[in-house]
């Protein structure tokens, strides 16, 4: 049946959606790279809470869909931007989800890897105040048994007077961590509040403070994963990295060409858009496991259209049709969020980003996504 999809400004178009999916790969193994999905919480739709007030998740629906990752190969990155820490998500939460994950993973014999950080911090902190948030979050990790990312800090780029502040803490961390961690630099496209991190605006200032941390603790570091949406930086940056040291893209715009590499290397994956397209980014990579360079690509690069506009300005609300999508594809039963960052982007950019998703046949059951999308747009007013 066709719908009727809103345009911006007003009016709609037909659009009519397909009538099968993508005939489903088998799961298995992926063994030629290391592939983590950054996975979205969902929210207990029943809860009687507000946007500022404490996270209401269902844990049930949460645990399920990570079940669905690593049913198909791929890792989970846990209590990430893209569980929207700092967004909705607080620390209390996020610790809460790790210790859920993680047992989960013990139990699903998945990959997990849980974001640290220091956003138990409220106000200004001292740098001895945001080391000590960072040991508390790193200890609760370790503990959980999973690995550690080591994310950017909000509270950090403000209290840092230049590099050698960097330099010092991640060096007593790295130190302090009792296996090798991930290092994440999160561009300020995903969050304005980490402009000049590393100690400078200039990134390639920046990118010499963080190969510096990286140098001096190598046996420390299983990788870094990178989120400035620049393949050529992180292309040479990645060509840098001391020997065993990982390259994550966290590059939602060009993420087949990183992993696919050249001639010189390649990136690993911890990406939010794998979130969408787990099942997809696991065939992929596993035709890349047998060599096919060009088969990894004609099932990849389609999937790139969906993610620039899931990420188009402003950046950090990608979550936002990511959650829309899990929704349509039947992994929760209602497009409710955290902090109501459901709220977030407009409803030409819902719409766009289901035709989008339904072109590339990422819905199991077609007819179910499209029966939730024509309530979607009746409930906002879109005749149909």
């Amino acid at each position: 049946m066709t719908l009727r999809l809103p345009l911006p400004g007003g009016g709609t178009r037909a659009y009519e959606p397909r009538a099968e999916p993508l005939a489903p790969a088998a799961p298995g193994p992926l063994t030629s790279r290391t592939v983590f999905s950054a996975a979205h919480v969902v929210a207990d739709p029943y809860a009687d809470t507000t946007p500022d007030g404490p996270a209401a998740v269902d844990w049930d629906a949460t645990l399920a869909f990570r079940r669905h990752l690593w049913s198909h190969g791929l890792g989970v990155a846990e209590a990430m931007d893209t569980a929207q820490r700092g967004m909705g998500l607080d620390w209390a939460g996020a610790a809460e989800l790790v210790r859920r994950s993680a047992a989960e993973a013990k139990t699903a014999g998945g990959a997990i890897a849980c974001g640290v950080g220091t956003d138990q911090l409220s106000g200004p902190a001292t740098l001895p105040e945001i080391r000590a948030a960072y040991e508390e979050q790193l200890a609760v990790v370790e503990e959980s048994g999973a690995q550690a990312i080591l994310m950017a800090s909000r509270a950090l780029a403000a209290a840092a007077a230049g590099p050698e502040d960097y330099l010092e803490l991640y060096g007593h961390l790295l130190r302090q961590a009792a296996e090798p961690v991930i290092l994440h630099w999160l561009g300020p496209m995903f969050d304005p509040a980490l402009e000049g991190y590393w100690g400078s605006a200039d990134l390639d200032a920046a990118t010499e403070t963080f190969l510096e941390v990286i140098a001096a603790h190598p046996d420390k570091v299983d990788g870094v994963k990178i989120s400035l949406l620049d393949a050529g930086r992180e292309i040479a940056l990645r060509r840098r990295l001391p020997e065993g040291v990982r390259c994550y893209t966290g590059d939602d715009f060009h993420y087949p060409e990183l992993i696919a590499g050249d001639d010189q290397g390649f990136s690993h994956a911890l990406l939010g858009i794998f979130d969408p397209l787990g099942p997809l980014a696991a065939e992929a990579v596993r035709t890349l496991d047998t060599g096919d360079t060009a088969g990894f690509r004609k099932l990849l690069d389609p999937t790139v259209a969906l993610s620039r506009h899931l990420f188009e300005p402003p950046t950090r609300y990608y979550k936002t049709g990511v959650v829309l999508l899990a929704w349509l594809a039947g992994h929760q039963e209602h497009f409710t969020m955290v902090g109501g960052l459901h709220s977030a982007r407009s409803l030409p950019h819902l719409a766009r980003a289901y035709e989008l998703a339904d072109g590339l046949g990422l819905f199991p059951d077609p007819a179910r996504a499209e029966a939730r999308m024509r309530a979607l747009l009746t409930v906002h007013g879109v005749p149909q």
